[in-house]
């Protein structure tokens, strides 16, 4: 028999490294919305380009993260130097880098739109990477800390959830905190370079740590790529999981997001300052990180289903407040258009996300051992593409409506339209499992 005093002893000498390696990790990928931030008004202003290309090139730029589950696959079976983890949070730290210092040092003449979007795709590739290897360490933590505890697995797994979520919240009201004074004030590629040098630093650090020290789970055997995608095709094909995951997909690629419409509404046609915007971020962020400790305290036993769908109602509750915002029925009231974008445009923004948190320890819970990498980088990949095909699904509209840079009457009806198009998914939402007990994998 193990003794307790024994399990808790190894629990504290692996808990101190994973968090900081986690905690560092998750706050430098939210901490990327100040570069992003910067292209946007890179794009905007140095390349000149209109409101469509710009969304369709942010969404084409989240391309890579559509690969997630051949890079969980290959995570969850390549090792490296016996480590499966650890290594490809360096190479997805070593790629952000390079794309990121080569934008901020090209010569401009040399600076286009085909060679921005080669670099974004490659910071992406480099993002995608190293979130799939920290999602898996989350998950895999999730239910080792569950079954040493002796707690239910519900409880493990949200805790660390909410750490990491809240450690990628802080990073982004961070970056949003200090972008919107660094637009006024220094070059889009000087805040490329610090970005750059940013996740150099991550890299650096990462490869001093040994995967052994983080106490994962052993396997019991090292497993192959084509035995691994033979295991995920396995769990995909459970009814609770596919059914989930194809709801939660769609849920997101069926709203037809406009984006970018709202930004050049916002900065070309009401003059927002980049600061107000920066603070809108920042209210978003700290929002994100709020309901990361509400949803840790108080929610955890809320179904998902219910918490989820909750959700969605108050998105298209929210959009339809934009119809107001745009048509000026606020700035009538006397609410200032700078106070909206700070409190309700922010808000907006961020529950898009909000049903992630809870949709992630779901599928902690109903992922068998030993497929973690690979399931939780299925999620985030169509989540990827869903948004993807949200975004395109945006450009459509706005082109048929024609809203364009200079002229915006057509965008009250796209936002009611993007509103009832936001309720369509609650018709199934039973698709959403109630069922909170973990599943394992029969021997």
């Amino acid at each position: 028999m193990v003794s307790t005093s024994g399990a808790t002893d190894r629990k504290g000498s692996t808990e101190i490294p994973i968090r900081r390696l986690l905690g560092f990790g998750f706050w430098v990928q939210g901490f990327r919305c100040f570069p992003w931030m910067a292209v946007n008004f890179f794009l905007k202003d140095g390349l000149n380009v209109d409101p469509s290309t710009l969304q369709i090139l942010q969404n084409s730029a989240n391309l890579p993260m559509v690969g997630k589950p051949l890079y969980g696959v290959v995570s969850d079976a390549v090792y490296i130097s016996g480590q499966h983890r650890v290594p490809y949070i360096a190479i997805g730290a070593l790629l952000q880098a390079v794309s990121w210092l080569a934008i901020a040092v090209l010569p401009t003449s040399g600076i286009s739109i085909s060679t921005m979007s080669l670099y974004l795709l490659l910071s992406n590739l480099g993002a995608s990477i190293a979130e799939v290897a920290n999602d898996a360490i989350v998950a895999e933590m999730g239910k080792e800390g569950g079954a040493s505890s002796g707690k239910s697995q519900s409880s493990s797994s949200g805790e660390l959830q909410s750490f990491v979520w809240m450690a990628s919240s802080i990073g982004g009201v961070i970056g949003n905190l200090v972008v919107g004074v660094a637009i006024s004030r220094f070059s889009p590629r000087s805040m490329f370079l610090f970005f750059g040098l940013l996740v150099a630093i991550q890299f650096f650090i990462t490869i001093t740590v040994s995967e052994s020290s983080l106490g994962l789970p052993k396997s019991s055997s090292k497993v192959g790529i084509r035995k691994q995608l033979s295991e995920l095709s396995v769990v995909l094909r459970k009814p609770e999981i596919a059914y989930a995951i194809g709801w939660f997909a769609a849920s997101f690629a069926i709203i037809p997001v406009l984006t970018g419409t709202m930004f050049f509404y916002q900065t070309q046609h009401l003059k927002i300052d980049s600061t107000i915007l920066g603070i809108s971020k920042v209210f978003g962020q700290a929002a994100m990180l709020l309901w990361s400790i509400i949803y840790n305290g108080r929610l955890k036993s809320v179904p998902q289903r219910k918490l989820i769908a909750a959700i969605q109602v108050l998105m298209a509750v929210f959009m339809v407040s934009d119809v107001l915002f745009v048509r000026g029925i606020y700035r009538e009231m006397g609410v200032p258009d700078s106070f909206y974008v700070v409190i309700f445009s922010s808000l907006l923004e961020v529950l898009f996300f909000f049903k992630i948190l809870p949709f992630s320890v779901l599928m902690a819970q109903l992922c068998p051992p030993g497929c973690e990498g690979s399931l939780m980088a299925f999620v985030m990949s169509a989540i990827a593409l869903a948004f993807i095909v949200s975004g395109y699904l945006g450009v459509a509209l706005a082109s048929y409506l024609g809203i364009t840079e200079n002229d915006f009457s057509g965008f009250p009806l796209a936002l009611l339209i993007q509103a009832a198009c936001t309720l369509v998914p609650l018709y199934w939402s039973s698709c959403i499992p109630d069922d909170k007990k973990p599943k394992t994998r029969k021997e």
